[in-house]
Formats: C-alpha cells, sequence, structure tokens
C-alpha cells in the first residue's frame, strides 16, 4: 500500500448510496420547480373573468387585442398576484420552518408568535378606531398604503417585544408562551375595538383579515418582491446554523455558534417574513404550519441543505393552488384565501398531533 495515498473514510457503497438520494433529492427540487411554474402559468390563464387561452397568449406577446380590459386583467392583475401568492407562501412556508427548527416544536409557526397578531391589532386600530385615516401634521395616510404601514409596524412591535423577551427568557418553551399571550391579548383588543366600531369598519376589517393575493399592485410589486427576496436570503444562510440547532445547543455551541445571538437572529428573519406578508396580504393562515411538514415528507430528510428549498417551493405552490381554487366560481367573484388554507392545513396538522402522539 502507497503510504503517500490517502484512502477514503467512506466505503464505496455508502458513497455510491448518497449521491443516489442527492440526485433523487435533485430530481425532486426539479419536479417542484416545474410544477410550480406550471400552476403559475395556469393562474394567468384562469381567472375570476373568462379569458380565451389565444388572448391570454396574445397578451403575454405583446400583441394587439380587441379587448383593453383583458390586458390590463392579466398585466395589471394577474401577473402581479401570480408573483405575489408565490413570494408569499415562500415567505411563510420558510418562516415556519425556521421557528419549528429554533423551537424544536414541530408545531409552531409565525402565527404562534403573535406577529400577525400585531399586525392585525395595528390593522384594527387604524380601521376602526381612526376610521382608516391618520393625520400627521400636514401628511395625511388612508386607504391601503395605510394599511400596509399599520401591519407592518404593529408586526414588527411585537417582534421587539418578542426580541426583548428573549434576553430575559433562557427557555424556548417561555418565549413560545409568551408569544401565545400575546396572541390573546390582540384578540381580546381587537374584539373590543369590534364591539364599539361602525359596520362598515367591522366588514372592511373582517375582508382584509380574510387574506388575498390581489393587494399588490405592479408599482408596488417591487417593492414587496424586495423585502421577501432580502428575508429568503437571509434564511438561506443560516442552513449550517440551523443544521447545528437540531442536535441542540450544547452541539451548536460546541461548532461555534452562539445560541442566543443565533435566536436573535432567526427571529429577525421571521419576522421580517412575516411582517412583509402579512402587511400586504392580511394575515394568510396555515401555510407557515403546515408546508414544513410537507416538505419533510417529500424531502424525507431534515437537512436544511435539502430541506428550505423544498420548503420554499412547497409554499409558493401550496399557495398558487390556494389562488387557484378561490377563482373557481369564474364569474367575477373570488373566494378568500383564508377558507381555503385550514381546508389543507388542517389534515396536515391533525396528521402530525397523530405520529407525534
Amino acid at each position: 500500500m502507497n503510504p503517500g495515498k490517502r484512502q477514503s473514510s467512506c466505503p464505496p457503497s455508502h458513497q455510491a448510496s448518497s449521491a443516489r438520494r442527492l440526485i433523487s433529492h435533485r430530481l425532486r427540487l426539479a419536479l417542484l420547480l416545474l410544477l410550480v411554474v406550471g400552476v403559475a402559468v395556469a393562474n394567468i390563464v384562469w381567472g375570476s373573468i373568462h379569458i380565451p387561452l389565444s388572448s391570454v397568449v396574445d397578451i403575454l406577446m405583446g400583441n394587439a387585442t380587441d379587448h383593453p380590459a383583458w390586458r390590463y386583467i392579466v398585466i395589471e392583475n394577474r401577473i402581479p398576484q401570480v408573483v405575489t401568492a408565490m413570494l408569499t407562501g415562500a415567505c411563510l412556508a420558510t418562516g415556519g420552518l425556521l421557528l419549528q427548527t429554533t423551537f424544536r416544536n414541530p408545531l409552531a409557526g409565525p402565527s404562534i408568535l403573535g406577529i400577525d397578531s400585531g399586525a392585525n391589532l395595528a390593522v384594527a386600530i387604524v380601521m376602526l378606531l381612526l376610521g382608516g385615516m391618520v393625520t400627521i401634521g400636514s401628511m395625511s395616510l388612508s386607504g391601503h398604503l395605510l394599511i400596509v404601514a399599520a401591519a407592518m409596524l404593529g408586526a414588527w412591535a411585537v417582534m421587539l417585544l418578542l426580541l426583548a423577551f428573549s434576553r430575559k427568557v433562557q427557555s424556548h418553551l417561555m418565549l413560545l408562551i409568551t408569544g401565545v399571550m400575546v396572541s390573546y391579548l390582540a384578540g381580546s383588543l381587537i374584539s373590543l375595538l369590534n364591539f364599539s366600531a361602525t359596520a362598515e369598519g367591522v366588514q372592511a376589517f373582517m375582508v382584509w383579515g380574510m387574506g388575498n393575493f390581489n393587494g399588490v399592485s405592479l408599482d408596488r410589486l417591487p417593492l414587496f418582491a424586495t423585502l421577501c427576496l432580502v428575508g429568503l436570503l437571509a434564511a438561506l444562510m443560516l442552513i449550517k446554523p440551523l443544521n447545528a440547532l437540531l442536535l441542540g445547543d450544547h452541539y451548536a455551541t460546541n461548532l461555534g455558534y452562539r445560541t442566543r445571538p443565533l435566536r436573535t437572529r432567526l427571529l429577525l428573519v421571521t419576522g421580517l417574513l412575516t411582517a412583509t406578508s402579512t402587511a400586504f396580504c392580511g394575515p394568510i393562515s396555515f401555510l407557515g404550519l403546515a408546508v414544513p411538514h410537507l416538505a419533510r415528507l417529500l424531502s424525507g430528510t431534515h437537512d436544511h441543505r435539502l430541506l428550505l428549498p423544498s420548503t420554499m417551493l412547497m409554499g409558493s405552490l401550496l399557495a398558487l393552488l390556494c389562488n387557484l381554487v378561490s377563482n373557481l366560481p369564474s364569474a367575477g367573484t373570488i373566494i378568500p384565501i383564508n377558507v381555503i388554507t385550514p381546508i389543507i392545513g388542517a389534515p396536515i396538522v391533525l396528521w402530525v398531533i397523530l405520529r407525534q402522539r
């Protein structure tokens, strides 16, 4: 034996098995990506207003059409709606995966920490208490811009509160309980505002709370997409620390990761993803809780190098499917997103509970 040559520590059979698993994972990711593209195209072709396929193709190719309203629907409504659904699904699913890994709790999700509850409370204050208009000096805010700003501020207020608690509370479970208590408190205040508000204000708040992907117009899409992509990129940069946390805080510490600053970074990234999605689309339920489990089932691994991209793609796919189903009537009406997501998410959560016993 030549002592100058270093032999591999893994037997050839193990290396071949690892290579086959890697190829299998890549094929699954490719299939997921193709499904996302296919359902996205279906969302552009099919909507609440019937437009012939040939006309949709002409509009996308830039050809002239006899119906200017159809061009507006496809370009100004359906395409931004598809991009919004893809990004929102990816953001909420990624936020759910980060929280489930951080707290080692399969039922953790963005709503558990009360981030979306803070957004709900801020929007309720604006719509039910202030009448949908805020005036600061000579500047006035109203309409969709005010709702987005209020939801973002409310979500980040809860996020900062949780970060302050995380410096005092050592236990992951206690921090989760803190988030649940914040959710209960926000819900109680919202109920009080609903009790004293006008019927029109209550109806408008309920419509916003049902969630939708058509609230991001073409001119607002760049800002929304930028915030989402920054959050998703930040999550991808945390893959190695997430894998270390899978084996416990002591193991992560031995690898050189300081768990408390790492938990703060994870909460900040989750806050950015959840706050952006909730501010622009309303509180979308169950995606952040259910999608990570579907991604684990599909990928067959807990390695975040493969699990995180699978979760992003699966979140986009399910959000697009929900958006497609919401346009089922095809008579100018749209079913709210939060009517559809529990139908998909609740069975998955029940399956997790039964599996974990």
